[in-house]
């Protein structure tokens, strides 16, 4: 017997021997073993049957195709771990010229983002080194790019206006404690009840951002900076198209670095957002008194800086999951960044949290897929603010504005605003998406727009299947006994317009209410199941309740007759 080389084919054949080609029954039983085991769960339904079939003398080709068919979920095999990356000069390369080319995306927004929260640049561009490596060894998901982010930086800054930059510490500090037990009370897994469509509005309102952002870039600068621009933009698009080995957008930057330091050029640079001095800060000293009061200042901001950096952050893991095929752990990666914001925080001085924007850059246009992307980001980041200050200062803000446009219009979901598509979409799934991108956008702030479309959408739902609960009623021929059959979920929603549904005045004495077909899920339906017992007693009627499975059952009776109706 020819040994197995090769597996069944989506039509059922393929090159080598089957187990329907043995001579004899000993080598259709050991060919089929042999096949089984070198098999996926579908081929062994298929080559069982074939074998069925092949042993009854029937033709088992159809039967053996058709099973084929049914669809299996989608396993990731071989996933581009650091190992992997190390072994492979090629996958190497590309994780060291991501992290590098995202390094430079990040370094304008954090000094940008400093002067918002009020903080020095150095004490973001520090605190952005500790987060990048801390959560490059201790996050749950490889090639999201962490460090001192705007949303955090527009949470903090009221406090550091109102108190002073001494109370940031503490805030950091307790922020991070938070994120720790977050992450170690496995909260993260709230993320599975956010819907699709507030992810999408979430990336097309990330897109926006993006672009927004880079707008003030490009306006109002010398017409030397606009072409600039254009050769920025000209190299991202052609280079591609003859090598694809360093990434565009770095050879984009280091050129136009490259022209305006030659040329000496005038045009608005990195070091135009803030100093950079090439020092390293020490730890940062606790400026104020661990009391009560101190607690009561901080507190609403920590828990701010907490939930908005988690958010941001799980939202990140989330999206570059969908774009790498490739599972994080989420409850990892939340205790993570609460390890690393207190890090940072001795260390640096501001929290941070997961950088959308750098990420997609990271992730979709560098095409980094391992933790090496993201420690060659940090000691890249490290290495430009302590030897090459000087030269990181002049790089042109339009060449980062022209690569960071780019990652925007690349992060839009623009398939989900096609009018084919808004076209197919239920309403409520179109206005969930437009409502989180709006609030975002109006807000400058993703995590309320996220939470503002997570209500929504549970409005909406709750509303949609409230009304897909039917009531039957059937009276037997003798007219004595009526029976009920209520079809559908009975919770808040539904269950509050149950009570309309019986005709109280018009039913004989013997009322039977059929629950098979439906579930309780909260005492909203146990008071209404029990404001209607109460409408046929005083009418004299009996109501036998049945159909109910064991938990619906042991729910209600543990609360009926104790609702006060």
């Amino acid at each position: 017997m020819a040994p197995f080389q090769q597996r069944l084919s989506p039509s059922g054949s393929r090159g080598g021997s089957s187990p329907g080609s043995a001579k004899n029954p000993i080598e259709l039983v050991a060919g089929t073993l042999l096949f089984i085991r070198r098999s996926g769960p579908c081929v062994r339904v298929r080559c069982a049957l074939v074998v069925a079939h092949r042993s009854s003398g029937e033709p088992a080709q159809s039967k053996a195709t058709t099973l084929t068919d049914t669809p299996r979920r989608p396993i990731i095999r071989n996933p581009i771990t650091v190992l992997t990356a190390l072994r492979s000069p090629r996958r190497l390369s590309r994780e060291v010229l991501a992290g590098m080319v995202t390094t430079l995306a990040l370094v304008p927004e954090v000094i940008s983002f400093s002067i918002v929260a009020g903080v020095d640049p150095m004490v973001s561009l520090v605190a952005s080194i500790v987060l990048a490596l801390t959560m490059s060894i201790l996050g749950g998901r490889p090639g999201v790019i962490t460090a001192a982010a705007g949303s955090v930086a527009l949470v903090i800054a009221p406090l550091v206006h109102d108190r002073g930059v001494e109370y940031v510490l503490p805030t950091v500090i307790l922020a991070g404690l938070i994120q720790i037990a977050f992450g170690a009370a496995g909260l993260a897994r709230l993320m599975r009840f956010i819907p699709r469509s507030v992810m999408i509005g979430f990336v097309n309102a990330l897109g926006i951002l993006i672009f927004v952002a880079q707008v003030p870039h490009v306006v109002n600068v010398p017409g030397l900076a606009y072409v600039l621009f254009g050769v920025t933009l000209a190299i991202i698009f052609i280079l591609p198209r003859f090598t694809k080995v360093v990434p565009s957008p770095l050879v984009a930057i280091v050129v136009v670095t490259a022209i305006v330091i030659i040329a000496n050029l005038s045009v608005p640079n990195v070091s135009d957002e803030g100093p950079l001095t090439g020092q390293l800060p020490g730890i940062t000293p606790l400026l104020v008194p661990l009391s009560l009061e101190t607690l009561q200042i901080i507190l609403p901001t920590a828990l701010s800086v907490a939930f908005v950096g988690l958010m941001e952050s799980l939202l990140t893991a989330k999206l570059v999951d969908d774009m790498t095929d490739t599972p994080s752990n989420k409850g990892r990666e939340s205790w993570a960044l609460g390890v690393s914001n207190i890090l940072a925080g001795f260390y640096g001085g501001i929290a941070g949290c997961a950088m959308i924007g750098q990420t997609v850059l990271n992730v979709k246009t560098g095409g980094a897929r391992t933790r090496i992307s993201t420690i060659v980001a940090g000691v890249f980041l490290l290495f430009l603010v302590t030897g090459l200050s000087s030269i990181m200062g002049q790089i042109p803000m339009v060449a980062l504005a022209a690569v960071m446009m780019i990652v925007a219009i690349t992060t839009v979901d623009w398939h989900s605003l096609k009018p084919s598509t808004l076209k197919r979409m239920p309403l409520p799934e179109t206005l969930v998406m437009v409502t989180t991108v709006v609030v975002v956008v109006a807000t400058n702030n993703l995590a309320l727009g996220v939470v503002v479309g997570v209500v929504l959408a549970m409005v909406l739902f709750a509303r949609r299947i409230a009304h897909v609960i039917t009531v039957e009623r059937v009276l037997d021929s003798a007219g004595g006994h009526v029976h009920y059959v209520v079809r559908g979920p009975l919770f808040f929603g539904s269950s509050n317009d149950l009570v309309d549904r019986f005709s109280y005045a018009d039913d004989p004495a013997r009322v039977t209410i059929d629950l098979s077909e439906a579930q309780i899920w909260d005492a909203s339906t146990v008071a209404a199941l029990d404001s209607i017992e109460a409408k046929y007693a005083r009418r004299h009627a009996s109501v036998t309740i049945t159909g109910l499975d064991a938990r619906s059952t042991g729910f209600h009776e543990r609360l009926t007759g104790r609702l006060g109706v």
